[in-house]
């Protein structure tokens, strides 16, 4: 499903955004760029700079003279702009942008963005289903062209790949209580032997008290070993030549 995915930059400023873009599109395994009339001219030397290792990408891309040339092979058109636009369109959330791909399986789905210092314009804008809004700052609504495209890419990718992001269980053997009953035995002798449960009347809720932070701990086997070898330590004398 991720080659269903396609994105399209509409007359893009800067060769270094360029490539930085075929970066993220390689990060998250998708493979198709378009640009559409690219200020610079096409292939853009720094383009191939910023690419470090997505040249391939590059290399690859298929350039358009007009908006709608570049679109006409795409089921679904989305647009992509931090802000409201002030058009008779649909502005959907990142949320119901995920949402929305997951019911439109199967369907060729284009993502436009515009160029650095204006955004898509209306025409523009015209050609596509939905526009997409990226939340930002209301002190500073633009963002770098790449960035954005990290944003959608981002989501997208998550949306398609649901179990790389489930949270991982580590399998860690937990120590037995009767081994924490074994060190905390060994622990309270030493405290006592220190005098260290003062005054007496509170000795009950001290060892209350180190009962449940011991208790409560998940600790393995190795760390156990650990914590007894560091409290026997601190308990012996120290050596005096």
């Amino acid at each position: 499903m991720k080659n269903k995915f396609g994105f399209i930059l509409i007359r893009p400023q800067l060769g270094q955004n360029i490539g930085s873009c075929a970066r993220v599109i390689k990060n998250f395994g998708f493979s198709k760029l378009s640009i559409v009339n690219p200020r610079d001219g096409w292939p853009n030397y720094k383009a191939r700079m910023t690419s470090v290792g997505a040249f391939d990408m590059l290399k690859k891309v298929k350039v358009y003279n007009n908006t709608l040339e570049s679109i006409k092979k795409y089921d679904l058109v989305l647009s992509a702009t931090a802000r409201k636009r002030d058009i008779n369109k649909k502005h959907i959330s990142i949320a119901n942008f995920t949402k929305l791909i997951e019911t439109k399986k199967g369907l060729n789905i284009g993502i436009m963005f515009g160029p650095e210092a204006s955004g898509l314009s209306n025409e523009d804008l015209s050609y596509s289903n939905s526009i997409i809004q990226i939340p930002t700052s209301k002190k500073f609504s633009s963002m770098n062209l790449s960035h954005s495209m990290t944003v959608i890419c981002y989501e997208i990718f998550k949306t398609l790949n649901k179990s790389k992001f489930k949270k991982d269980v580590k399998s860690l053997k937990i120590i037995s209580k009767k081994n924490i009953s074994k060190f905390l035995s060994h622990l309270i002798n030493l405290l006592n032997n220190k005098n260290f449960f003062k005054p007496k009347e509170k000795r009950e809720a001290m060892l209350l008290n180190i009962n449940n932070l011991f208790y409560r701990c998940e600790l393995s086997n190795k760390e156990l070993r650990i914590l007894a070898s560091i409290v026997s330590n601190l308990s012996k004398k120290n050596f005096k030549a």
